[in-house]
C-alpha cells in the first residue's frame, strides 16, 4: 500500500488514513438517506405514495453504488483523499426542477442526468475542465476555499438544528427554552463541537471521528440518537431494476412535452446547461479548496492528477444515471477526513468500502444521527475560513470578487453560484478599470455561460 499509495511520501500511514476515510464516510453517510427521500418527494407531492416507496428503495441502492463507483475510482485511479456522491442541491434540482416543474418523468431526467455525465468525460479528456481551473484568478481560488468553510458550516448548524429556517429573518436560533427533538438536536451537536475542539487541543489523533461516536452515544439519552435507524426492513431490490438500473428515456426526453424540435432542444439544453455548470464548479471548488487547507496544491494553483480526479466526477455521474440516481459530485465533507490527515487514494478507498458495506448494513448506519456529524462540518469550516488571511484586499477588483465568492456560497446555498458571482464581478471590475489584459478569454466564456444559466434557469 506504501508504494501503490505513496504513503510515507506523503508523510501519512495506513492508520491514519483508514480513521480518515471512516471519518469521511460518517461525515456524509446522510446523503445514503436524505437522497432517496429528496428524489422520491415529487411522486409524494403528487400523490403517487407506491411509485415513491419503489423509488425511494431503489435510489437506497443507487446512492451507495454510485458512490462507491466514484469514491473508488477517486482512491484507486486518481489517488487523491476525496468522496464523491450525488450532490446535494444537484438532487433537489433533479427532483424539484426538472420532475416537478418541467414536467420530466423520472426516466427522462436520468437520461439528461447521462448525457451531462459523458459531456463531462469529453470536455475532461481534451484537457477544457483543467484550462478552467486554470483560468480561474488566484484570488477568487482562495476565496473558494474560505466561502467553502462558511457553506459548510451553514449546512452543519442547518443539520444540527442549531439555525433553523424564519419568515421574518430567513434564518434563526433554535428556541432552547422548550425542550424539543429539534432543540435536543442543537444541544448534542454543540457538544460534538466542543469535544472536536478539546480533542484537536490535545493533538488527540482522530479527534473529529471519536468525537461523531461519543456524540452517537450521548444523543441515547437525549433521545436523539435512534437505535431503530432508517429502517429495519430488508431492501426491496425489486425496486432497483424496477425504477434504477438502466432506465434511462432517451425516446421521450427527445419528446418532452410533444412541442416543437426547438423547444424540446431548448429545454433540454437548458436542463444539460445547468447540470453541468452546478456539478462542474462545485467539483473544482471543492477539489481546490480542500486541497488547499491539506496544502495539497503546487505553487500554481492546481492540484496534482486534477484531470483524473475530475475524470472520476464524470465517470461516476455518468454510471450515476445508469442506476438511477441524480449527479454524483465531489463532497465537501472530504474536508472532515483531510483534517484528520488523509492525504492519500487510501483515505477515499476505504470511504468507498463503507458505501458498499452501508449498501447491506443500512439500519446500522441509520444510527449515526445528523446532529453527531453536524460538529465534524462546522469544525471544518473554522479550518477553511483561515484561508481568508491569504486574500489580497488591497486592490479593490480582487477584494470585491474575492469577497462575492466567499458570502455568496452560504448564501445562495451554492458553490458554484458563489464562484459565478465571484468571476463575473472580477471580469466586470477588470474591464471598467482598465485592467483587461489581466483576464483571459476562457474566463469570459465561462462567465458568460453562467450568465446564461442565471437568465434561462434562474
Amino acid at each position: 500500500m506504501d508504494k501503490f499509495f505513496g504513503l510515507k511520501e506523503k508523510g501519512t500511514t495506513v492508520r491514519t488514513e483508514i480513521l480518515a476515510g471512516i471519518t469521511t464516510f460518517f461525515a456524509m453517510a446522510y446523503i445514503i438517506f436524505v437522497n432517496p427521500s429528496i428524489l422520491s418527494d415529487p411522486f409524494n407531492i403528487t400523490g403517487q405514495a407506491d411509485v415513491a416507496a419503489g423509488i425511494r428503495d431503489s435510489v437506497f441502492i443507487a446512492t451507495c453504488i454510485a458512490s462507491f463507483i466514484g469514491t473508488i475510482l477517486m482512491g484507486l485511479y486518481a489517488k487523491l483523499p476525496f468522496a464523491q456522491a450525488p450532490g446535494m442541491g444537484l438532487n433537489a434540482y433533479f427532483a424539484y426542477t426538472m420532475v416537478l416543474t418541467l414536467g420530466y418523468t423520472f426516466g427522462q431526467s436520468l437520461a439528461a442526468v447521462f448525457i451531462s455525465g459523458i459531456l463531462f468525460i469529453i470536455i475532461t479528456l481534451v484537457g477544457l475542465r483543467e484550462a478552467i481551473v486554470r483560468a480561474i484568478p488566484n484570488n477568487i481560488k482562495i476565496a473558494i476555499s474560505a466561502g467553502i468553510g462558511l457553506f459548510i458550516t451553514l449546512i452543519g448548524l442547518k443539520n444540527a438544528g442549531v439555525v433553523v429556517g424564519d419568515d421574518a429573518t430567513l434564518l434563526a436560533l433554535s428556541n432552547f427554552s422548550q425542550w424539543t427533538d429539534v432543540s435536543a438536536a442543537a444541544l448534542l451537536s454543540l457538544i460534538g463541537l466542543m469535544i472536536i475542539g478539546v480533542l484537536y487541543k490535545l493533538k488527540v489523533k482522530g479527534a473529529i471521528f471519536l468525537s461523531i461516536i461519543a456524540s452517537t452515544v450521548i444523543g441515547i439519552p437525549l433521545g436523539v440518537t435512534k437505535l431503530g435507524g432508517w429502517s429495519a426492513a430488508p431492501l426491496d431490490f425489486s425496486s432497483f431494476f424496477q425504477y434504477g438500473w438502466f432506465k434511462m428515456d432517451f425516446a421521450g426526453l427527445l419528446k418532452l412535452n410533444d412541442g416543437s424540435l426547438w423547444t424540446t432542444v431548448l429545454s433540454l439544453l437548458t436542463v444539460v446547461i445547468a447540470l453541468s455548470m452546478v456539478d462542474m464548479f462545485d467539483t473544482i471548488g471543492t477539489l481546490l479548496g480542500t486541497a488547499r487547507k491539506a496544502d495539497m496544491l503546487r505553487p500554481d494553483g492546481t492540484l496534482p492528477n486534477m484531470r483524473k480526479a475530475l475524470l472520476c466526477d464524470a465517470v461516476a455521474t455518468t454510471v450515476g444515471a445508469c442506476v438511477g440516481t441524480s449527479t454524483v459530485t465531489t463532497y465537501i465533507e472530504s474536508g472532515t477526513g483531510v483534517s484528520e490527515g488523509g492525504k492519500t487514494g487510501l483515505t477515499s478507498t476505504v470511504t468507498a468500502v463503507l458505501f458498499l458495506v452501508a449498501l447491506f448494513f443500512a439500519p446500522a448506519v441509520g444510527i449515526i444521527p445528523s446532529a453527531a456529524t453536524a460538529p465534524a462540518l462546522i469544525f471544518v469550516g473554522v479550518l477553511m475560513l483561515s484561508a481568508v488571511k491569504e486574500i489580497d484586499f488591497s486592490d479593490i477588483t480582487e477584494a470585491i470578487p474575492a469577497f462575492l465568492t466567499v458570502v455568496m456560497m452560504p448564501f445562495s446555498y451554492s458553490i458554484a453560484t458563489g464562484i459565478a458571482f465571484g468571476l463575473i464581478s472580477h471580469l466586470v471590475l477588470k474591464a471598467l478599470t482598465g485592467k483587461i489584459k489581466e483576464t483571459s478569454v476562457i474566463t469570459w466564456v465561462i462567465a458568460l455561460l453562467f450568465i446564461i444559466r442565471f437568465i434561462t434557469v434562474g
